[in-house]
């Protein structure tokens, strides 16, 4: 490879990384504006299809209110054409079973039902020629859409209302029960899309349209087909009706529709037996957004063209003017880097501003030189004095923990009288002697698991275990005799078959820890409530006690050693400030994490475990 000079080898480095940042700039602007646009897009016509629905299912209570306020005394036809209806009939209960309408059946049972069906071709055919002409429509051959032999839709969509005329009287029941055709109500679908989207158009196409499917077919739409005419009798593409129906999922996606692609979502339609009968659809014209994206990457590209011929200039004399110096600079980092800490660089440079860089890099050669030698000699100090600290804690605690084996054990034989009988005011003193040698006791093993985590020697014994039997219950039966005491209720609601991969006495001594400090700082007459839950592959237990939240300012600092709590009601509360820390140590030691939230009442600790580590 031909060598480069220093000035050309500088000014291509510049040039390569201006390109490469303008287009990295380029392309991250351009795909989260990209994707912001169309996420926008898309939640918007999730809300859309939440409207649709909303004034679908509205059609249905507009007929119910309609039959709550006429008299159905009067003329059926004459009723029906004074509520819009396309049928109203009236059948007696004890004649239902001809009749096919699962609306009716199930009015008859709770005196009144609204919903969606099917009405058959016979049902139709006795509805008249014009019902019937209304809802039968061939059905056309659609890109994207499944294989069918079907060539006629000879059934109908309704939505329909059933009620029973004066329930509470005696004698024979009449229901009446009327509806409407959807098939080719463009009324309504016409009203869905004015309620629901702006009324605009990209084109001369609406960019909103809303569609109702019986089964895969629609029977009303306002989407248009080749020949600017509503597509009546075009299929639903098949990826989407396998979703909707197959799965009965909704669809949130673009889809192709009849003609172009749309933003769409879908939903199932279901009857009164929740059986899939069809489809309610709203979509987005696509290409709107397309073209806001196409002109974004215009403006885009210009901008980055102007970055990158700007960069290239200001490189050229970049580094035209660090050429000549910046070799010695270079030599000189080498010798740094190569451990000759206090070497100086030449400053006889020609620019004021490399002199200046020289004399800076030259005075930070020697305070390096020398930082080096103080910090060589603070490490070893702070290394000496360290070790010394923590062989201290270890002897100590464990001079201790055997002194006080023996002194618990005398104290407490003392207490229940197997050394003799005692009177009141010594049974209140060695009572009070107890209590002091388990906090004692309790402090001498934070102190041990504060030696072992200070010297790396904290191991884990994982086995399979239950986390209530095995831990939490031990703990709780542990600090009942306080919960007494302070007349706290404690509800356990962890899972009885939650099981982890832990170690189980370090899981223990979280467990005291946390439902220690839960009775020590909990209200008294307040309670303790503990309550698990399996978030993806975790398992999360959350320790709660009613008490004084903890501020911001405290949160802080809890999980640090020889923390505690500023709690002014709890002066009296004895404690360590290690408690704390050694759960978050044990914790992440297991791969999880801690955290503390404050409630309206009280603070919960909360923490997270992998259920396979």
């Amino acid at each position: 490879m031909k060598p480069k000079t220093i000035k050309n080898r500088v000014f291509a480095s510049f040039f390569v990384i201006i390109i490469a940042l303008c287009l990295c700039t380029f392309v991250l602007g351009f795909n989260v504006i990209k994707k912001d646009i169309l996420e926008q897009a898309k939640t918007q016509v999730n809300h859309n299809l939440d409207s649709a629905r909303s004034v679908f299912l509205g059609e249905i209570d507009s007929i119910k209110t309609l039959f709550n306020i006429v008299n159905f005394d009067e003329d059926l036809e004459t009723l029906r054409e004074k509520m819009g209806l396309d049928y109203l009939e009236k059948v007696k209960v004890e004649d239902l079973n001809g009749l096919k309408s699962e609306i009716v059946q199930k009015a008859a049972a709770i005196n009144s039902c609204g919903g969606t069906r099917i009405i058959g071709f016979d049902e139709l055919s006795d509805m008249g020629q014009d019902i019937l002409a209304k809802a039968n429509m061939a059905i056309m051959a659609t890109p994207k859409s499944s294989p069918t032999t079907k060539v006629m839709l000879k059934d109908a969509m309704a939505i329909e209302y059933a009620t029973v005329i004066n329930p509470s009287q005696a004698g024979p029941k009449t229901i009446v029960y009327g509806g409407k055709i959807i098939n080719r109500d463009f009324d309504l679908v016409d009203k869905i899309r004015n309620l629901v989207f702006v009324d605009s158009t990209f084109n001369d196409k609406p960019t909103g349209t809303v569609t109702i499917f019986q089964d895969d077919v629609r029977i009303t739409t306002n989407v248009l087909d080749q020949n600017a005419k509503r597509a009546v009798g075009t299929r639903v593409s098949e990826i989407v009706y396998n979703k909707v129906v197959g799965t009965d999922s909704p669809w949130f996606d673009r889809a192709f529709v009849v003609t172009d692609w749309y933003l769409t979502a879908y939903e199932p339609i279901k009857n009164v037996n929740d059986d899939i009968i069809g489809i309610l659809y709203v979509g987005t014209l696509e290409k709107p957004f397309n073209y806001m994206i196409f002109k974004i990457v215009v403006v885009f590209l210009a901008i980055t063209g102007f970055a990158i011929a700007l960069g290239a200039l200001l490189s050229y004399f970049l580094a035209t003017s660090i050429a000549r110096p910046i070799e010695k600079m270079l030599a000189a980092t080498k010798k740094i880097s190569g451990g000759e800490l206090g070497f100086k660089s030449d400053t006889d440079t020609s620019l004021i501003e490399l002199n200046q860089l020289s004399e800076s890099f030259n005075e930070m050669s020697v305070r390096l030189d020398q930082r080096d030698k103080k910090l060589k000699e603070t490490n070893e100090k702070l290394a000496e004095s360290n070790k010394s600290y923590v062989d201290l804690i270890g002897f100590v605690a464990h001079e201790l923990k055997g002194l006080l084996a023996s002194a618990i054990m005398n104290s407490y034989a003392l207490r229940d009288g197997y050394l003799g009988m005692i009177n009141f005011k010594q049974q209140r003193a060695i009572d009070s002697i107890t209590r002091n040698q388990d906090y004692l006791a309790a402090t001498v093993k934070k102190f041990l698991n504060l030696s072992r985590i200070e010297r790396g020697e904290m191991e884990l014994n994982k086995s399979e275990i239950n986390l209530a039997k095995d831990v939490f219950e031990v703990s709780l039966e542990t600090f009942s005799n306080q919960f007494t005491r302070n007349n706290i209720e404690v509800i356990n609601n962890i899972d009885a078959d939650l099981k982890v991969n832990a170690d189980s006495d370090m899981m223990l001594i979280v467990a005291n820890n946390l439902v220690s400090n839960a009775a020590k700082y909990g209200t008294k007459d307040g309670k303790i409530e503990l309550t698990s839950k399996i978030i993806d592959d975790k398992v999360q237990i959350e320790v709660y006690n009613d008490g004084r939240p903890i501020s911001d300012e405290a949160m802080e600092k809890l999980f640090k050693k020889f923390s505690r709590l500023d709690v002014p009601e709890k002066k009296t509360v004895k404690g360590t400030g290690l408690g704390l820390f050694i759960t978050k140590e044990i914790i992440e030691a297991h791969g999880g994490s801690i955290t503390v939230e404050p409630k309206e009442k009280g603070n919960s600790f909360i923490f997270q475990l992998e259920r396979d580590m």
